[in-house]
């Protein structure tokens, strides 16, 4: 888990043999299902020509969200890459890092990186942390120090996730996918979290895209929103 200056080490490295991009998943929220599927597609064939023009760290940002522009869900990117690049025989060259505000409980961070993240930077968390600060929430403590319990906390999550499943390393646990999905359709497992068992069907990108709007709509509402 990684904190705010972490990435911003990682995104403007400067070291031999070291190169980073960061890649927008972000989609037009007013054409639906459509759109999501052809910034995915986008956001595939950037990862393709990062690692051609020789990038080995790939940042997967969602920040730029406007009244236009909704995230993509954050797992159906990490994974849809991570296959994506798998089929292209491109994986292992890369390093996979997120920076989203989606993610911010154990379980999030526990699948994300059992699909192929290696680090994750929730960076709506650490803002979330700051806002509970000034509204007096939390109290005796600087904002450095909640961040690093925030973050410790939420690492010895993992462990015990991993170590439930038998698991003793993050290497071991790191892209190995030990889910199943609920509630998905087999095209969109096939597609974008390839491997994955599903004992039953469920919704495709069509619905995926219409949850994420519904959550956009919640920030930018049509009609004005008296603040006063």
């Amino acid at each position: 888990i990684l904190t705010n200056e972490e990435l911003e080490k990682l995104r403007h490295i400067n070291r031999p043999g070291f190169k980073s991009v960061t890649l927008p998943i972000l989609f037009k929220v007013a054409n639906g299902a459509k759109a999501l599927a052809a910034a995915l597609e986008k956001v595939f064939a950037a990862a393709d020509k990062a690692i051609v023009d020789g990038a080995n760290i790939i940042i997967l940002s969602d920040r730029g969200v406007s009244a236009a522009l909704a995230p993509i869900p954050a797992l159906l990117a990490v994974s849809g890459v991570h296959h994506h690049l798998i089929r292209s025989g491109t994986r292992t060259k890369i390093g996979l890092i997120l920076e989203s505000g989606e993610p911010r409980e154990v379980h999030h961070f526990s699948v994300l990186i059992g699909y192929g993240c290696t680090a994750i930077n929730p960076y709506l968390a650490f803002e979330t942390i700051a806002d509970l600060m000034r509204e007096k929430l939390l109290a005796e403590t600087d904002h450095k120090l909640a961040v690093k319990k925030y973050i410790k906390a939420a690492v010895k999550g993992v462990v015990k996730t991993m170590a439930k499943m038998g698991i003793s390393t993050i290497q071991s646990y790191h892209g190995a996918q030990i889910f199943e999905a609920i509630g998905l359709n087999g095209e969109v497992v096939n597609k974008y979290f390839t491997w994955t068992p599903s004992r039953i069907q469920g919704v495709g990108l069509e619905v995926i895209a219409e949850e994420a709007q519904a959550r956009h709509s919640r920030a930018f509402p049509r009609e004005a929103v008296n603040t006063e």
